[in-house]
């Protein structure tokens, strides 16, 4: 029998946590790796019933009550003493411990005294509770010198997120370490994890080089981070592999079909966006190589990368040498003459010095995922949404154009511009009131503006923006033909609501499909006997979806016959069920989809 297979000789109520961490690495992984996931508490963590467990608001309450007096006490053994028995005795989640304790603030003139209370129980606690606590405080009271403790306390699973959190302020590179090895996967190995545990840097440009092709080993901030990216790009500044994969793990964080975008949180991105651009003629011209170029250069003219902390005149001297690398024969060569490429053409590049002061540019920034495109607002060069909500993507075109949103009328008039990528209702959304003021146009009254940024009235010359509006109206040149399918199909269902109301149904949308963006879908809600608002109420419904591929004829007489076929024919009979429940579906008459929608 091992060791580690052996009952552990250290008792946790006599031995902290911090030295049984120590313990277990020093035993378990003389190598000095930890297997995936982290150790496990010696006891795990005690159980709350939920009989006992107390709501958020009491819990609140409690742990307040118990740690917020202490953090003033001038001896911290004595403080460290009494918040193990207050925070042992609570019912209390670890997780809802260390949030509550990471919203407290202690006062200023008492933070160093927190700060030694933090380090006592991060190094000496015994309890889970009493631990996390200290963690929880660390986040912002910690320093460099806590970074080993912080370390090896990451190591325990239980404790991995919470030290993750503390290390974030203080060491990225620890932090994105140990991020990687809890989010790590046994059995295969993870050679980028192993080369940056061990420090050995060729190893970690091998991996991240291999890792292009693979599997994502994790975010790629905590990747970019973990390997000090760059910093290997300092050290090999010739290397073509490492710039074409730092270029994409740029891609990969500046995308915003996410929760936020995670250049915006890496703070090496301007070195490494300057070292790729810098190394860009050594990429082999290739058709893949080029649109991850251009997709770079559209972040940087319009998307996340445009917001990072730029000098004066950086941003377009960083945008003007990528347009003329793309400019060579030898890449205009393998430039793709369709698709995403096409589509975008030279957006990045061609700034109409007359638009500066306000500009819409419609774009699909992932060549990838064509499907996420978004209306993107640029006031004086730069995105007017994302430095003020960056938990989603702008609307696209047919929310914000197709309908005119974006038009100053003779009444204020309130527009969403962009929407968390988890849906408003979750995350919020951002909001703007357009009205006119004379011959200005008055973009003011903000809502929904994130914390810690801050918005103010925008002012544009009426004629000029007025003409741009109408402008990126007109300009269809970011579209396919699907996608303009859809947008025929929609309005029409919106302007004539009789063509499904014929069968019971109604809220008809049509979009290009996802997983198939030269298709579209038509959603519409089936729900007999009911008006519009047939959500929240308790007569079944259901949602279908009908897959129409593109036949290769104009998208005018493709939604033509989409149309004719539903005036004809019930679209349930060619259509699928894709939401509602599987008591609707019975009591409709359906089959519910095997695992369901």
């Amino acid at each position: 029998m091992s060791v580690g297979d052996e009952r552990e000789p250290l008792a946790p109520r006599t031995t902290s946590l911090y030295d049984y961490a120590l313990f277990r690495h020093g035993i378990d992984a003389p190598d000095g790796r930890v297997p995936a996931g982290g150790y496990p508490l010696p006891d795990g963590f005690p159980a709350v019933s939920r009989r006992d467990r107390l709501d958020f608001a009491a819990a609140k309450a409690a742990v307040t009550e118990a740690l917020v007096p202490l953090l003033a006490d001038p001896i911290s053994r004595r403080a460290a003493d009494a918040v193990h028995l207050r925070l042992a005795a609570l019912p209390v989640p670890r997780r809802t411990v260390h949030r509550i304790v990471c919203g407290i603030v202690p006062e200023e003139r008492y933070a160093g005294r927190a700060r030694r209370l933090a380090r006592r129980l991060t190094r000496t606690g015994t309890h889970p509770s009493a631990v996390l606590a200290g963690l929880a405080l660390l986040v912002r009271l910690g320093e460099p010198e806590d970074v080993p403790t912080v370390r090896a306390l990451g190591r325990l699973r239980e404790f991995s997120s919470a030290a993750i959190a503390a290390l974030d302020r203080i060491d990225r590179h620890a932090a994105a370490e140990a991020e990687l090895r809890r989010l790590a996967e046994p059995p295969p190995p993870n050679p980028l994890l192993d080369a940056v545990t061990g420090g050995d840097r060729g190893a970690a440009r091998a991996a991240l080089i291999h890792s292009a092709t693979v599997k994502p080993v994790g975010p790629p901030r905590r990747v970019a981070e973990a390997a000090r990216l760059d910093e290997l790009l300092r050290e090999y500044p010739e290397d073509p592999d490492l710039t074409g994969a730092a270029g994409r793990l740029l891609f990969a964080m500046s995308q915003p079909n996410q929760y936020r975008p995670e250049i915006l949180d890496y703070a090496q991105a301007r070195p490494v966006y300057e070292s790729v651009v810098a190394g860009a003629h050594r990429l082999t011209p290739s058709a893949r190589s080029y649109a991850l170029l251009l997709a770079l250069a559209l972040d940087l003219y319009s998307g996340a990368g445009a917001v990072l902390d730029w000098p004066a005149g950086r941003r377009t001297e960083l945008l003007d040498a990528l347009g003329r690398l793309l400019d060579g024969p030898a890449w205009a060569a393998v430039a793709d003459s369709t698709g995403w490429v096409r589509r975008t053409g030279r957006t990045p590049f061609a700034r109409p010095a007359e638009a500066e002061a306000f500009r819409i540019e419609v774009v699909a920034a992932d060549p990838e995922h064509p499907n996420l495109v978004e209306t993107r607002i640029l006031r004086d060069g730069g995105p007017v949404a994302l430095p003020l909500f960056a938990s989603g993507s702008t609307n696209p075109p047919e929310y914000l154009l197709d309908t005119g949103r974006l038009r100053a009328g003779p009444e204020p008039r309130e527009v969403q511009l962009a929407e968390a990528y988890c849906t408003e209702g979750c995350c919020g959304a951002l909001y703007v009131t357009i009205s006119r003021d004379g011959d200005e146009v008055v973009w003011d009254d903000w809502r929904g503006v994130e914390k810690k940024r801050r918005a103010t009235a925008y002012r544009f010359d009426a004629a000029a923006y007025d003409a741009e509006v109408e402008r990126a109206e007109r300009d269809r040149s970011w579209s396919w033909p699907a996608r303009d399918t859809a947008r025929l199909i929609s309005r029409e269902v919106r302007e004539h609501p009789g063509l499904l109301a014929a069968w019971d149904c109604r809220a008809g949308t049509a979009f290009t499909a996802w997983d198939e963006p030269e298709s579209v879908e038509l959603l519409f809600t089936y729900a007999p006997g009911q008006d519009a608002a047939v959500r929240g109420t308790n007569a079944p419904w259901l949602q279908f979806a009908c897959r129409i591929p593109d036949d290769g004829t104009p998208p005018e007489e493709q939604a033509r016959a989409v149309l004719d076929r539903i005036a004809a024919e019930d679209p349930r009979d060619w259509g699928r069920v894709c939401g509602g429940s599987k008591e609707y579906a019975a009591a409709l008459g359906y089959d519910w989809p095997p695992g369901g929608p």
